[in-house]
């Protein structure tokens, strides 16, 4: 998974409704590239390079997870489908929308289809103007100078002016986020990790991941079940007790919330499928004495996958110890869950169906699973 890009982006339309032309790129750009965080002010210029009506210009702020040629190719979708129509012959034509990627955080790229920097950027005052208007101090990585530096040396003397109308950002706001502790739960490879990260990117929340990968005990439990099961379940518990214990009682000011990938009472629902009887009655009774002690998530969510897409995504992640899980495990984990969530009373819980979503490469995924989330967070307020 990428990590979150600062990309900005020039927007223009000379024909058709030039202004709602602009405002559905804006909202197509939201829903399939990213967090759109800032909008110019709107500029009427006249055609640059060609005879034709007058365009307007704006330039847009993403913050994305897509690389350089995804957003190239989605953006050249956006294009298409608000029926741009692209010629081999002519370099300038009137057209309903022009989509431009300027920079990407300080990335160069020279291809023949993909230059970053846009080159343009420097001759072009209808493309620094609104640029200046969101991004001023942003230094150019092949020039050294800033974009309020190259505006006041721009050579263009083509004539500007302020449009009367203001571009609208997609709303960002969700409720969930007010909730101090969430915790997202779901089967091995369901993507309950992926989902804590982004949201922790994208919503400033102070992220708790498990510790899975530091425990000596879980490949040789793939390998040993009857032997390693006990010790396995019982440093799980201790370490999740300590990571909860020690990360729930540091209150961060510059976080809005706390999001993690777990809830310590996956330990009972692992251990009441790895272990004998009597074994599991001693943890129940070590459980309980811990799990009073914690501090309790406000949300619980858990992401349901089935059996068939959970060895997928097993399978692509690729670690050795998980490779021969068989689907009888992953089915008895789900059913355990399922159980447990039906048992609660006092938690604001919310299962959701992500079977068929890939909410890591799809924004579309992505916005509709926050989306259930808030909704069910509304429902219970």
């Amino acid at each position: 998974m990428e990590n979150p890009k600062t990309v900005q982006l020039a927007l223009g339309s000379n024909l058709g409704d030039r202004m709602e032309n602009l405002q559905n790129a804006i909202q197509q750009i939201h829903e399939q590239v990213g967090w759109i965080t800032a909008v110019s002010k709107v500029y009427e210029t006249p055609a640059w390079g060609f005879e034709g009506a007058a365009f307007l210009n704006a330039c847009i702020e993403v913050e994305t997870r897509k690389t350089p040629w995804q957003l190239l190719v989605l953006l050249l979708e956006i294009e298409k489908e608000q029926g741009r129509k692209r010629t081999e012959n002519a370099s300038y034509q009137n057209r309903p929308i022009d989509i431009d990627i300027l920079f990407v955080d300080k990335e160069i790229i020279q291809e023949k289809d993909l230059q970053i920097p846009h080159p343009g950027i420097p001759g072009r005052r209808f493309v620094l103007q609104p640029l200046n208007d969101i991004a001023p101090s942003l230094q150019h990585p092949e020039l050294n100078r800033k974009v309020s530096e190259l505006l006041n040396f721009c050579d263009d003397a083509s004539e500007i002016t302020v449009f009367d109308e203001e571009l609208k950002i997609p709303s960002k706001k969700y409720i969930f986020n007010t909730c101090n502790y969430i915790a997202v739960e779901g089967n091995i490879g369901a993507g309950k990790t992926s989902f804590s990260t982004m949201v922790s990117e994208d919503f400033n929340a102070k992220l708790i991941l498990e510790r899975f990968k530091d425990n000596p005990f879980l490949p040789k439990f793939y390998e040993n079940q009857e032997r390693y099961a006990f010790p396995l379940e019982m440093s799980f518990l201790a370490d999740r007790y300590q990571q909860l214990s020690d990360d729930l009682a540091q209150y961060d000011l510059f976080k809005d919330f706390v999001i993690s990938d777990y809830d310590v009472f996956k330990s009972l629902i692992f251990a009441k499928i790895t272990l004998h009887e009597d074994e599991y009655l001693l943890y129940h009774k070590l459980f309980h004495l811990m799990y009073k002690e914690l501090v309790k998530p406000e949300l619980y969510i858990y992401l349901y996958q089935n059996t068939e897409r959970l060895l997928e995504n097993i399978k692509k992640r690729g670690r050795d110890y998980e490779q021969n899980i068989q689907p009888d495990y992953l089915i008895n984990i789900n059913k355990s869950y399922l159980n447990f969530i039906k048992s609660q009373r006092n938690m604001k819980v919310q299962v959701i169906d992500i079977s068929g979503l890939d909410f890591v490469n799809r924004r579309a995924d992505y916005l509709w699973l926050l989306d259930q989330i808030d909704d069910a967070v509304k429902k219970s307020v």
